[in-house]
């Protein structure tokens, strides 16, 4: 419809131009103190995860599933990601998850929780080998530019997170609720506050699958806020 006599137009503003690269996107802790948060805190999609740096299935997710279809999506300003991490499996032996908890939260001190995300799924150690050491978290540092500060290297060594570690995983058992009171079990994704059930677990380890359902949540939200899983 055309503007009438003393009708000012209305101007559609330019979308806002995709990140170029991983390092570029926005990272921070949220308000709450345990949810680690990433990319456009104005994009349509939110996905929340909830992992285990030790889990299996969650390096599998984050190599070679929906992970690599998420970052892309943030990249592109269409999703946003939040991060609550769990440090159930040494409940069974070792250290090893609360050790990349600590990591990763000194990590995003830094500004580089995103690369670092990547790289420990990307260099994970087998469950059993609790590999997660000190030594270990430092050498994975080394291959993000600028992380390995002398400050970061304290905070590893020293367990200066350990408080957040422990916020975390109790965040992560709040999430599983009355039904799972240990907490959903990892990888858990919930999209647009809407959990994927265990029974639709298969397309968070699907990038195809996955990246076709961010799409359909950006182009059609309605449509995900009336479906029932």
């Amino acid at each position: 419809m055309l503007a009438g006599c003393g009708q000012r137009q209305q101007q559609q503003s330019a979308p806002a131009l995709a990140f170029e690269s991983a390092e570029e996107l926005p990272e921070k802790l949220g308000a709450d103190g345990v949810t680690i948060k990433v990319g456009d805190p104005n994009a349509k999609v939110t996905v929340h995860l909830y992992e285990d740096p030790r889990c299996p299935a969650c390096q599998e997710f984050e190599t070679l599933g929906g992970g690599p279809s998420l970052r892309q999506a943030m990249l592109d300003r269409q999703a946003k990601a939040e991060y609550t991490f769990a440090s159930f499996l040494d409940d069974r032996g070792g250290s090893g998850s609360k050790n990349a908890v600590n990591a990763l939260r000194a990590a995003l001190e830094e500004g580089k929780f995103v690369e670092y995300h990547e790289v420990l799924y990307a260099n994970a150690p087998e469950e059993s080998i609790d590999g997660y050491s000190t030594d270990y978290l430092l050498e994975l540092a080394d291959e993000v530019e600028g992380l390995r500060t002398a400050r970061f290297v304290k905070a590893v060594t020293s367990m200066k997170y350990r408080a957040f570690v422990t916020a975390s995983e109790k965040a992560y058992e709040r999430a599983g609720g009355t039904q799972d009171p240990k907490g959903p079990g990892t990888p858990t994704a919930v999209i647009n506050d809407k959990r994927i059930p265990a029974e639709y677990g298969a397309l968070l380890f699907d990038s195809g699958t996955f990246a076709e359902l961010l799409k359909r949540i950006y182009n059609q939200p309605w449509e995900w806020e009336e479906t029932t899983l």
